[in-house]
């Protein structure tokens, strides 16, 4: 199990108890959403959908990488690795 560094948006905030960074473990991202739901309860359904696919409005980058474009939720892990969790914003 990797760990790694995850950057929290402000709307999720509530949930790791106002911290901005958790640490989490996993050797994949669904692994690692696991652990955060273990860790913080209530991120997992913010994050994925009843289907257990990645929220259509939300973006997850590992090392600045688009997981959408990498493996997506099986996207392998290593140590040190930093996830950034970006709502998408709408507006006009």
């Amino acid at each position: 199990m990797a760990k790694v560094s995850v950057k929290i948006p402000t709307p999720m905030r509530p949930l790791t108890g106002g911290a901005d960074r958790v640490e989490a473990e996993g050797s994949t991202i669904r692994d690692l959403i696991d652990d955060l739901e273990t860790r913080h309860p209530g991120m997992k359904p913010r994050l994925l959908d009843d289907a257990g696919k990645l929220r259509r409005f939300i973006n997850l980058y590992a090392n600045q990488d688009d997981i959408r474009f990498l493996d997506n939720l099986e996207t392998a892990l290593g140590d040190g690795d930093e996830i950034s969790v970006i709502p998408a914003i709408a507006g006009g």
